[in-house]
């Protein structure tokens, strides 16, 4: 059976193969980046590590090139970390599983690929192995933790790197080159509670809701997909608000950048009442098939008796909990009137979990508009507060202003064009891109975005085009070669 390893183009696979073979999930992708600073030492380029972990590789001009401008080749190192329920993987020692469907897309079983963003690492690291291309001077920089607070860029020290130009590798649709993206803020409400005794004459279900698409909470909030968290509240209202149903513990989601897939509760209800509570629980669900039909078509209900021990969360903290879930803004809150069909600002309700007397749900907001993503934290503040919650705002940034007039964008477009005889898109990406915060550090850098097509990341349905990794390769290679003079 043909490896991942052996796909063209072989130098761009090959260390995307070994990438897959390093555990590098957020905040743990220490030895994915002291392989690639051992990669560099070996290449002979200069290599160095700042104290958070990026690593940055420069490679000289090639002869008669040494006047061209200085270009960085720009990727995260780190992978969202997601896998369904019933997958036994660790992601912080096990392989990712490849494998090739069709002959067109590879995918990982059951978990995520992590081509977002290795695909971006390996496209650098072959530009820095090859000894048969033209290009001035490069330098290849490796973030870490872009995924769970773009740490990496935010500790990146101005004046370290000295290129003009950032080709940005993190893009997800190859034929568009990305010229703008939106800024972000987490959001993270608590509620407290004291735990109450459950009734004698109370019985236990656990129930469980999976099989949702989820996806990224940026590229594909546009999608509508259901919010595992918003309908497992929509389940659990009606239980304990009109039958008295007790909350015993709450969980859904697991990251703060991807849609929930995944959510699960346990009740406990008095046992007269089961059976009605069972039959809202069916109608409720039913409601949300059918509402969802469109793109959740995998939903899955599964109630099942469950012996409960210890206490129940405090009665009038779970009803305002439930309560304040089904309020919260979720999804798109408005589309841009300056680019149709983007995003312009959204939330993703990431995370709810509870345990050690409180519960916390977790958000993030995103969006083009500096003042419409505070806007949208004060409803988010509103809904959590007068529920009796704590909430606070960190990790804000903001998005990156597009330049029309750039000159590495001229120069690219004109590159496809000759390419593939047909224009590049040019876009603004409603995600968080490490360029604005880049372009901060360095402001007089000219910026762009492009990668391969990449579909469902942050999914376990994440899966990579190959054919379009090959265009992207030509494409980098090519505007290389036509990097401006100084």
């Amino acid at each position: 059976m043909k490896t991942i390893a052996e796909l063209d183009p072989q130098r761009v696979w090959k260390n995307f193969y070994e990438l897959t073979k390093i555990p590098r999930p957020s905040k743990n992708e220490g030895k994915a980046v002291e392989y690639l600073y051992e990669f560099g030492k070996k290449l002979g380029l200069e290599t160095t590590k700042d104290e958070l972990g990026n690593v940055i590789i420069r490679k000289p001009a090639t002869k008669g090139m040494e006047n061209r401008k200085g270009i960085i080749l720009q990727a995260h190192v780190d992978m969202v970390p997601q896998k369904n329920s019933d997958v036994d993987f660790n992601f912080d020692t096990d392989a990712i599983r490849t494998r090739i469907v069709d002959g067109e897309w590879v995918y990982a079983t059951g978990t995520t690929l992590g081509a977002d963003n290795g695909m971006g690492c390996s496209v650098a690291m072959a530009v820095l192995e090859a000894k048969d291309l033209a290009h001035g001077p490069i330098e290849a920089l490796f973030t870490i933790d872009e995924e769970t607070g773009m740490t990496g860029a935010r500790g990146l020290k101005p004046g370290i790197l000295k290129g003009e130009i950032l080709v940005n590798l993190d893009s997800e649709e190859e034929g568009e080159l990305y010229v703008g993206c939106a800024g972000g803020l987490d959001g993270q409400a608590v509620f407290h509670y004291k735990e109450e005794a459950v009734p004698a004459g109370y019985e236990g279900f656990k129930i469980s809701l999976t099989g949702l698409l989820g996806g990224h909470s940026g590229m594909d909030i546009n999608l509508y997909r259901a919010n595992a968290n918003k309908v497992m509240a929509r389940l659990l209202l009606p239980l304990v608000r009109d039958l008295g149903a007790k909350l015993i513990s709450i969980e859904g989601g697991s990251l703060r950048n991807a849609i929930p897939r995944e959510a699960f509760a346990t009740v406990a209800v008095a046992s007269e009442k089961a059976g009605e509570a069972k039959k809202i629980l069916e109608s409720r669900f039913a409601e949300v098939r059918s509402e969802y039909a469109g793109t959740d078509t995998d939903a899955k209900l599964d109630v099942a008796p469950e012996k409960v021990s210890g206490g129940a969360i405090e009665q009038k903290v779970a009803l305002n909990m439930l309560r304040a879930l089904y309020a919260c803004p979720n999804g798109v809150e408005r589309m841009s009137d300056a680019m149709p069909g983007l995003v312009e600002t959204s939330n993703n309700m990431a995370m709810v979990k509870s345990g050690k007397g409180q519960i916390t749900v977790s958000s993030l907001m995103r969006s083009s508009v500096d003042t419409a993503k505070e806007d949208l934290a004060e409803k988010m503040r509103a809904v959590f507060e007068l529920a009796g919650a704590d909430i606070t705002f960190t990790g804000g940034y903001s998005g990156w202003k597009p330049n029309m007039d750039s000159a590495i964008l001229k120069e690219m477009k004109e590159v496809y064009k000759k390419l593939y005889g047909n224009e590049p898109a040019v876009k603004a990406i409603h995600a968080g891109l490490e360029c604005g915060i880049l372009g901060g550090i360095y402001p007089n850098w000219d910026m762009v975005s492009c990668g391969p097509t990449i579909r469902s990341p942050h999914s376990p349905d994440e899966r990579v085009n190959i054919a379009t990794v090959a265009k992207l390769w030509n494409f980098v290679v090519e505007v290389l070669k036509n990097t401006p003079e100084k």
